[in-house]
C-alpha cells in the first residue's frame, strides 16, 4: 500500500504546478482486492498513477475525477463488487481535488524518514485530506486514518551476481536499496524501517558488518551462508559481547528452495517483507481466515 504514495509523490514532483484529483479507498465491506487506505492519483491528462482495485474500477473512477478536477467538489462512489465484479463485497472511494500542501508535507515527512498520518475526512462540512502529526492527532467520526512511513531501507553488504536481483526487486517493491563497499562505513541515521543484508562470503568482512549492524537492533539483519559458517561467526561475536537479537536471520531467506542469484534474492526480499508487515509466510490456501484481517484498522497503535 505504501508503493502507491510513493509513486504518487514521484510522479507529483514532474508535474509540479498542476491540479490533481486523489481517489481513496475509504470504506470495505467484505471481500475486496484492496483494503482502505490504497490510493490513485488522477492527472489533468487523464494518465493515473496507484491503484483501487485488479483494474475493475480505475477507469470508471477517473472519469468521474474529471468533474471534481473541473468543479472541485469531492464525492463519493460506491462499488457493489457481489453484483458486478463476483467479489462478495461493497467498497467506498473518496475523490477530491487534492491540495498541493498535503503532497508537499507527505514528501518533507519521507524524505526526512518521519513516520506521519494522512488523515482524509469523507463526510461531512469538511471534507479532505491532510498530514497530521502523531502528537496532534484527533481521532474523528468518518475519517480514514493511515500511518505512512518511509520506504524500506535494505543495505547490501557484499558484491555478487545477487545484488542486480536485490537492487531490482528493491525498486520494484518502492525500497531503496544502498550497496555498501566498506563494511567500516556503516551509515549512521538507520532507523525502524532499515534492514540489512550481509552477503560477502569474506569471513572477515561478514564479521566487520555483522558486529556493527547487529548493535542497531534493526528488525531484520540476514546473513547468507551455511549454517556451519554462521555458528562460527556468532561463537566469535558472542566472545565480544555482540547480543543477537530476534532481529538476526541466518540463512537468510523463506524456504522456496531457491538456488539461482535470482531465487535467492526473492526468498530474502519476501522474508523481509514478512517481518516489516507482520505476515505469517505461509500459503494462502493454508489460511483459514479472511487474507485481510476484518475489522483491521489503520490507526496506528501508538496513537
Amino acid at each position: 500500500m505504501m508503493k502507491d504514495i510513493y509513486d504518487i509523490l514521484r510522479e507529483f514532483e514532474k508535474r509540479r504546478g498542476q491540479s490533481f484529483a486523489l481517489a481513496t479507498l475509504v470504506r470495505a465491506e467484505g471481500s475486496s482486492y484492496r483494503r482502505p487506505g490504497a490510493r490513485m492519483l488522477i492527472c489533468q491528462d487523464d494518465s493515473t498513477v496507484g491503484s483501487l482495485s485488479a483494474g475493475c474500477i480505475e477507469e470508471e473512477v477517473a472519469l468521474c475525477a474529471r468533474e471534481v478536477l473541473r468543479n472541485g467538489v469531492s464525492t463519493i462512489i460506491s462499488f457493489d463488487t457481489r453484483r458486478r465484479f463476483g467479489c462478495n463485497g461493497r467498497i467506498d472511494v473518496f475523490i477530491e481535488r487534492i491540495s498541493e500542501n498535503f503532497l508537499v508535507d507527505l514528501a518533507e515527512n519521507l524524505i526526512a524518514r518521519r513516520n506521519c498520518l494522512a488523515v482524509t475526512i469523507f463526510e461531512g462540512k469538511r471534507v479532505g485530506s491532510s498530514v497530521a502529526g502523531f502528537q496532534h492527532f484527533r481521532e474523528r467520526e468518518h475519517a480514514l486514518i493511515q500511518e505512512i512511513h518511509p520506504p524500506i531501507r535494505l543495505l547490501v553488504f557484499g558484491e555478487g551476481p545477487d545484488s542486480a536481483a536485490f537492487h531490482w526487486l528493491s525498486e520494484l517493491l518502492g525500497w531503496k536499496a544502498i550497496e555498501v563497499v566498506d563494511q567500516h562505513q556503516l551509515p549512521t541515521d538507520a532507523d525502524k524501517w532499515t534492514a540489512a543484508i550481509v552477503k560477502s562470503h569474506n569471513y572477515g568482512r561478514d564479521f566487520t558488518a555483522l558486529r556493527k549492524l547487529l548493535s542497531l537492533n534493526l528488525r531484520y539483519v540476514g546473513l547468507i551462508g551455511p549454517r556451519k559458517r554462521r555458528d562460527q561467526l556468532l561463537n566469535d561475536l558472542l566472545d565480544l559481547g555482540v547480543t543477537i537479537n530476534a532481529g538476526f536471520f541466518s540463512p537468510a531467506g523463506l524456504d522456496l528452495r531457491s538456488e539461482t542469484p535470482e531465487e535467492i534474492a526473492l526468498a530474502v526480499v519476501a522474508e523481509i517483507q514478512r517481518v516489516f508487515a507482520g505476515g505469517s509466510g505461509e500459503s494462502l490456501r493454508e489460511r483459514k481466515m479472511s487474507i485481510h484481517p476484518l475489522g483491521e484498522s489503520l490507526i496506528p497503535s501508538e496513537c
